[in-house]
């Protein structure tokens, strides 16, 4: 009866070694399940992280591109108001006309100026030479009425003599 016993005894220590091995089994299997859902979740993941960064990077490149355009927006604003405080062509076509006119007509009354001054310069050295023929001619009276006058007292001197 006792070797009966050991032997039940030594079949539940069996038995109850291989529903723990069991156990230990059907937990591994879960286990393994349990981390390829998480592998296959990691890979999930890392897709996504994936797709994250290239979407970041196709985000800088959309800030790069919204700057250079904002940059050109600018300068085209600011060429905007400079080109507004000019007039259109049509109107500096207008003014350039006129003041070709206007550059015409003054060159037309320097010319007239002009010929006036040479005119005046032609009368001034008439008027210079017929001053100094008048100088002349007075200086020559001069002389002929001091030579007369030496004349006459010379012929006064030999009369009283």
């Amino acid at each position: 009866y006792s070797q009966y016993q050991r032997m039940l005894s030594t079949l539940s220590q069996c038995e109850f070694s291989m529903g723990k091995t069991l156990l230990v089994y059907d937990m591994n299997l879960r286990e393994m399940e349990n981390y390829e859902k998480i592998y296959k979740d990691i890979g999930k993941h890392e897709k996504i992280i994936a797709a994250a960064h290239e979407k970041i990077s196709e985000c800088k490149k959309q800030i790069l591109q919204a700057k250079r355009i904002r940059k050109n927006r600018q300068e085209y604003d600011a060429l905007a108001k400079v080109i507004q405080h000019h007039p259109d062509r049509h109107e500096t076509l207008k003014q350039l006309e006129a003041l070709g006119k206007e550059l015409q007509n003054l060159s037309h009354i320097k010319e007239n100026v002009e010929d006036k001054l040479e005119l005046r310069r032609k009368q001034f050295h008439v008027l210079l030479s017929t001053i100094h023929e008048l100088q002349q001619t007075l200086e020559n009276d001069e002389k002929l009425s001091e030579a007369e006058e030496s004349q006459e007292t010379q012929m006064e001197a030999e009369a009283k003599q």
